[in-house]
């Protein structure tokens, strides 16, 4: 048989998806969350199941009856099938039988392509309820109502979905984007500080990376954020928003096909700081301690300057965090070190590390001198007290 020459073809597809703001969604007056199923399907009514964070139901213990208010409000366009209230947090990706809990869901209630889940919670149960949702049907309608600042301004707001395996962050996973987002400020009011102040880390990595004068406005800002005062964190968390969301669209590489990944800066080390720690860290947390190692680091190979440096680090200590890596041996910071092939393994191609050159400009480096990264380990292990002596 005579050679046959390849037959090729190409083709693109368009996404759109918007991002939604307001307070107390499943008020009966509010209409926001009505309008955007009737967005998809006008006048019939389309299946719906809820998968709420634990913690959120436990925080808001009013909210799964707020849901079937609403839903028999609008039954002509909404049809509840059901409400499933399962655990949060890292836990929640790190165990498969998780997934298997949404998939079942989906389908003991014939959720098809033509039907919606909608997560409530943080931003680990939304990636581990949006990659079941990814996987079922190959790809069932996804609403994303995150309850945290760093969900809210960062985790929920991309293309993104994955759980834990391995001991590898986000090991398994699946590019899907979701059809809506709707932050619901109120949600934020119940946060316990720690899970306040940790999306500000996000905020800071992209003001870091791509815009001086909001890294200005979080540093003019860090007393009210805080102080947990409701304008400053709004504006924080849209701009942050916006900026991951015009990354995505205007970068050219929204499914990380390239080598190059900016929004994980500070991320090489705070995904495995997260590993390390069994999961204590926050992301938001391990995400400023990644980006105090990696602006020590900047510095110390002559990227930035001393003055640059302090302020970063200013900046992150005056809203809370807490920078001291929490590292005492020398097996630890090997194991730390390993984050760096587990980062290049996960987004294969050249080994790319994202640092700053100054406030607001990302350099991208390709090789890292070990013994300075272990130097600026030691910094951070041991506090900024002695990082200027």
């Amino acid at each position: 048989m005579k050679s046959l020459p390849p037959i090729s073809q190409a083709f693109s597809v368009k996404y759109e998806y918007k991002l939604h703001f307001t307070e107390h969604l499943f008020a009966l007056d509010n209409e926001l969350f009505l309008n955007i199923i009737k967005d998809y399907k006008d006048g019939e009514s389309t299946k719906i199941i809820f998968i709420i964070d634990d913690e959120v139901a436990n925080a808001h213990p009013k909210i799964v009856e707020e849901i079937e208010s609403y839903c028999s409000q609008n039954v002509s366009e909404i049809q509840l099938m059901q409400i499933l209230v399962v655990k949060g947090g890292e836990a929640s990706k790190n165990n498969y039988s998780n997934v298997k809990k949404i998939v079942a869901g989906i389908n003991d209630n014939a959720i098809c392509r033509h039907s919606f889940v909608a997560a409530i919670g943080g931003g680990a149960l939304i990636d581990m309820v949006g990659y079941a949702a990814a996987i079922a049907h190959r790809g069932v309608k996804l609403i994303r109502i995150p309850t945290t600042v760093l969900s809210q301004n960062d985790a929920a707001v991309g293309v993104k979905n994955g759980i834990n395996e391995f001991d590898k962050k986000n090991f398994l996973g699946t590019f899907a984007p979701p059809f809506a987002i709707i932050n619901d400020f109120n949600f934020l009011k119940t946060l316990d500080q720690r899970d306040w102040i940790s999306g500000i880390a996000e905020a800071i990595k992209v003001a870091l990376i791509k815009d001086e004068v909001f890294f200005e406005y979080i540093k003019k800002h860090t007393k009210a954020l805080a102080n947990r005062e409701k304008e400053p964190m709004a504006h924080v968390i849209y701009k942050c928003a916006e900026m991951h969301m015009q990354h995505i669209a205007q970068g050219g590489d929204p499914f990380e096909s390239g080598s190059s990944r900016p929004l994980d800066f500070g991320h090489w080390a705070a995904h495995k700081l997260e590993q390390i720690t069994n999961y204590d860290l926050r992301h938001g947390e391990a995400v400023a301690m990644g980006i105090a190692l990696d602006v020590t680091y900047a510095q110390m190979i002559g990227l930035i300057s001393m003055d640059t440096l302090n302020t970063i680090l200013n900046v992150l200590e005056e809203i809370g965090f807490d920078l001291k890596i929490p590292i005492n041996n020398h097996s630890k910071v090997e194991e730390l070190l390993k984050g760096i092939q587990e980062f290049r393994e996960h987004l294969g191609g050249e080994l790319t590390i994202t640092l700053i050159s100054k406030i607001g400009v990302k350099h991208d480096v390709h090789t890292i001198d070990m013994e300075k990264m272990r130097a600026s380990i030691a910094l951070r292990s041991i506090g900024k007290e002695e990082l200027s002596c």
